[in-house]
């Protein structure tokens, strides 16, 4: 399993279906600020997305939209004009079970599919907040199996079969792997992280072997040795792409592991230390409370805690 995989497995992230926009003519949606990532798929016709910071872009069939921050926009049908909050379009419209929301009484001549990203316990080492404000991945830029599911979710939509909701929620994971992959491919510039880290072939691998097995005995020249280089040449690696050295990463990586494991087992908190690489509870809980501002046991009760230190 690589780093992405891996990351995506650990750290809990899902997507949900937001609404299915059925539209024609004149409509504008405001989506308020949200905690979790936004996503637009367009299915069908063409929308504005618009920010008040950027330019409006035009989004048509087959382009996707990621807003990982969450920040307020507008989908409409025009670049400028007043929009309606999408919850009070839901509650006029009645949005239905099945997600669909129509705009206009005629036949649709636009379809977005609108979802949430949800990441859970991201704090140590977040995935969605490295990447941009927004990111476009248009249809025409896009590798054919981004197509190809672009083309399925709008098979899926239209067929309303039983299980529909719960097969659209998979192919919204799947599509966000695809806009990862893509971003990375064709990002002209991009800040130090681990994610970005994986457009090395040395440091995707290096990343790879981290990721799979936290417990290892790991070392600079152990990891040096795997990846094919020196010791030095891999830690200058790890600072230029990932933008801090190997331990650290390291470091944060397994406590990562161990909140999760905390909060989906009943493992005990020893072996949870031992699963990610500490030989001694005490010195697990002392990294962990560092880490995320409370015990181990505490966490795993589910109390409302805010790390102390996070990842770049």
């Amino acid at each position: 399993m690589d780093a992405l995989a891996s990351r995506l497995a650990a750290g809990g992230v899902r997507g949900t279906v937001m609404a299915h926009v059925l539209a024609s003519d004149t409509w504008a949606i405001r989506i308020n600020q949200r905690r979790d990532a936004v996503f637009h798929g367009v299915t069908a016709g063409t929308c504005w997305l618009r920010l008040d910071d950027q330019a409006p872009l035009q989004l048509f069939a087959g382009d996707v939209a990621l807003l990982p921050g969450g920040a307020e926009h507008v989908l409409a049908s025009a670049p400028r004009g007043s929009a309606t909050p999408l919850d009070r379009l839901a509650k006029e419209r009645q949005l239905g079970a099945d997600g669909q929301l129509r705009l206009s009484d005629g036949d649709p001549t636009s379809q977005v599919l609108c979802a949430t990203y949800a990441e859970e316990g991201a704090a140590l080492h977040p995935l969605l907040r490295l990447l941009p404000p927004v990111v476009i991945v248009r249809a025409h830029d896009a590798h054919s199996p981004l197509a190809t599911f672009m083309q399925l979710m709008r098979t899926e939509q239209r067929s309303g079969g039983l299980g529909s909701a719960a097969v659209l929620d998979r192919f919204i994971d799947i599509l966000l792997v695809y806009v990862i992959r893509t971003w990375l491919e064709t990002a002209d510039s991009v800040s130090p992280s681990w994610l970005t880290a994986l457009r090395d072939p040395v440091m995707a691998d290096v990343l790879a072997r981290l990721h799979a097995d936290p417990a290892a005995p790991w070392t600079v020249e152990r990891l040096a040795a795997a990846g094919g280089v020196s010791r030095a040449t891999l830690g200058r690696r790890f600072v230029e792409f990932v933008g801090e050295a190997p331990s650290a990463y390291l470091a944060r990586w397994r406590l990562h592991v161990a909140a999760r494991m905390l909060r989906t087992t009943d493992d005990s908190i020893g072996k949870i230390a031992r699963a990610v690489g500490y030989t001694s509870e005490y010195a697990f809980s002392r990294a962990f409370s560092r880490a995320w501002g409370t015990a181990p046991g505490r966490f795993r009760r589910g109390s409302s805690v805010e790390p102390t230190e996070l990842a770049s």
